[in-house]
């Protein structure tokens, strides 16, 4: 399993890293108590199906748009998942009331901004 450095913020480290067009697609939190994960985690995670953190504080994910290239690629790559099945998944919360799907976020630099200024945030980024 490879494993990231810490830089900065803490980079959530991703057993086997998603390389595509040069770019890796990553897992994003400053969340420092929670630092690996499994793709089954990450699931569980961005589904809505997990809205705590191991150590019982609140989860807030955040995603961008269903159609944004980096989105797909997160979905895709890293979940293993097609974003319409995220989006099935998070309507069926919506309509069924039996939870809140991620907040959507229109760029790369706002969901940065977001999970360093929200507590307990979790979302991706292009690194």
């Amino acid at each position: 399993m490879a494993a990231w450095s810490i830089i900065g913020t803490v980079l959530i480290p991703w057993p086997a890293p998603v390389y595509a067009t040069g770019t890796t697609v990553v897992p994003y939190s400053l969340n420092k108590q929670d630092t690996s994960f499994t793709r089954d985690e990450l699931r569980e995670i961005f589904f809505g199906r997990q809205t705590l953190w191991r150590n019982g504080s609140p989860l807030r994910v955040f995603v961008l748009p269903d159609q944004h290239p980096l989105h797909v690629r997160f979905s895709k790559e890293v979940l293993g998942v097609y974003p319409y099945q995220l989006r099935s998944a998070w309507d069926r919360m919506i309509y069924s009331g039996t939870g809140t799907p991620p907040a959507t976020v229109d760029s790369l630099e706002q969901m940065e901004t977001l999970i360093k200024e929200t507590p307990g945030a979790i979302g991706y980024i292009e690194k």
